[in-house]
């Protein structure tokens, strides 16, 4: 045996015999090795499972996160779009107080007309006002009766409007951007033919 390079070489003859396994750092393989080998290949199957199971969760819990936030994004804006809402619903009583005072007719003094026209004046202005903002009144007599938008005070029976229109308005309904702030308190004709 000659030795080279920190190595040694080995002369055999192929035809009868090779040399035993050899590992650099072990030396000889054994049964037990095997063993060992088969253990730590577990071990690392054992390891990649928990790993790819913990970057499974990673990826949900981030997706989740992130619906999260966007679901957080989308009712600020809601509540920033229809924050006003409440703030219009304490002016509905007023604007109602104006119909029912236009609605009652004064003398024909020309001092109780001029008071007739200043509120009429008054009361289209608010109505503008309101408008411009995206508060729309509910358009309700004549209309088939819809319980999302009205109110049934009362069922009238008469021939004058199919069965389930809307008669009479008592209150008006109010709309802010398509959300309704109040329904309309309505009379719903009720007739016998249909």
């Amino acid at each position: 045996m000659a030795k080279g390079n920190g190595k040694t070489e080995v002369n055999l003859d192929l035809d009868r015999e090779l040399p035993a396994a050899e590992d650099e750092e072990t030396g000889p393989i054994s049964i037990s090795g095997k063993a060992a080998d088969e253990s730590a290949a577990s071990e690392t199957e054992r390891l990649r499972a928990e790993r790819d199971a913990l970057l499974d969760r990673l990826a949900r819990l981030q997706a989740e996160f992130d619906n999260a936030r966007k679901r957080a994004v989308r009712e600020q804006q809601e509540f920033r779009e229809y924050a006003a809402a409440d703030v219009v619903k304490n002016f509905l009583p007023i604007l109602d107080s104006f119909e029912r005072a236009l609605k009652t007719g004064g003398d024909s003094s020309s001092s109780s007309n001029d008071f007739r026209n200043g509120i009429e004046l008054i009361y289209r202005q608010f109505q503008d006002a309101l408008q411009k903002i995206g508060v729309q009144p509910i358009v309700s007599v004549g209309q088939p009766f819809d319980p999302r938008v009205h109110e049934a005070v009362e069922m009238v029976d008469t021939s004058e409007v199919p069965d389930h229109h809307v008669l009479d308005e008592l209150q008006r309904g109010y709309k802010y951007k398509e959300r309704l702030l109040r329904p309309a308190m309505v009379r719903v004709a009720r007739n016998s033919r249909g």
